[in-house]
C-alpha cells in the first residue's frame, strides 16, 4: 500500500521574497539548501524586502535626469529663451523689414516667402521688402543681424517688426491665426496707396550713372565698374524703398 503524503501548511508562497547580493556563485548550493549562515559566512548579503535598494532609488532618478539633459525639454528650452539677446536692426522701428526671394528654384521657399509676404501687406502698413536674389549684398546683411558665419544657410523669409526680429513664416503664421501680429503692426506708418510709378512694384530701378551696364568709362582709367549699383546695373528705387 502507498503511504498518503502530508500536505504542508506552510505555503512558499506565504514567505516574503529574499534579495541577496554574491561576489560568487561556489556556494550556490547553501543558498538553494537554504543555509544562510553559510551563506552569509561565503560573502552573501541579505537585503529586506521592505528596503529599498540602490537599483530602486537609481530607477526613480534617472528619468527626471533625462528630462533635464534631454535637448527638447521645456526647462531648458525656456532658460534658453530668457538669456538669449533678442535681436534688433537699428534705424527700422518704424518699418516692417521681410527678407525673400523671388526665384522659384526651392517651390516651398518660394511659396513661404509669398505667404509671409500676402499676410504682412493686408495690414496695409510700410514693408521694406529686401529681395536677395536681386541684391547679394542683402545675405551678408542678415548675416551679420543673426550673427551666422558666410557658409551658414538661411532659411527664407525673415521677419522684422518695428526693428525687432520676429521669425520666419511659421511665426507669422502662428502670430496671424491667433491674432497677435495685429498688435505687433498697430501704429506702424500706413503703406503708400498704388503701385509705385517709379519702379512698378519691383523695388529695384536702372542706374542712372551706367544705365544699367553696371560699368562706367572715362578717358584717364577706362572701363571701371559702377559703384552706384549693384552687379546687375539695379539701384533701389527711392520712391517706395528705404536704404538697406
Amino acid at each position: 500500500m502507498w503511504l498518503r503524503r502530508s500536505k504542508s501548511k506552510s505555503r512558499i508562497h506565504d514567505a516574503p521574497p529574499l534579495k541577496f547580493a554574491c561576489t560568487s556563485f561556489k556556494d550556490i548550493e547553501s543558498l538553494v539548501s537554504g543555509d544562510w549562515s553559510a551563506a552569509a559566512g561565503a560573502g552573501c548579503t541579505l537585503v529586506s524586502p521592505t528596503q529599498p535598494s540602490i537599483c530602486h532609488r537609481s530607477r526613480n532618478v534617472t528619468p527626471l535626469l533625462r528630462t533635464l539633459s534631454h535637448p527638447t525639454s521645456p526647462l531648458i528650452d525656456a532658460a534658453r529663451e530668457e538669456t538669449k539677446p533678442e535681436i534688433r536692426i537699428p534705424g527700422a522701428e518704424k518699418t516692417v523689414v521681410v527678407y525673400f526671394t523671388s526665384l522659384r528654384v526651392v517651390r516651398r521657399t518660394f511659396e513661404d516667402c509669398k505667404t509671409v509676404r500676402s499676410i504682412l501687406r493686408g495690414f496695409r502698413v510700410s514693408i521694406d521688402e529686401r529681395d536677395l536674389s536681386m541684391d547679394s549684398r542683402f545675405m551678408a546683411e542678415l548675416q551679420k543681424i543673426l550673427g551666422q558665419s558666410e557658409k551658414s544657410k538661411l532659411a527664407l523669409p525673415r521677419v522684422f517688426i518695428g526693428g525687432r526680429y520676429i521669425g520666419g513664416v511659421d511665426e507669422v503664421r502662428r502670430l496671424h491665426e491667433s491674432g497677435e501680429l495685429k498688435k505687433y503692426v498697430e501704429g506702424l506708418p500706413a503703406a503708400q496707396p498704388g503701385t509705385c510709378e517709379a519702379c512698378g512694384g519691383h523695388r529695384f530701378i536702372l542706374c542712372l550713372e551706367c544705365s544699367g551696364s553696371h560699368k562706367c568709362y572715362s578717358e584717364k582709367t577706362g572701363f571701371r565698374s559702377c559703384t552706384s549699383c549693384i552687379e546687375n546695373g539695379l539701384v533701389r528705387c527711392p520712391s517706395c524703398s528705404s536704404a538697406p
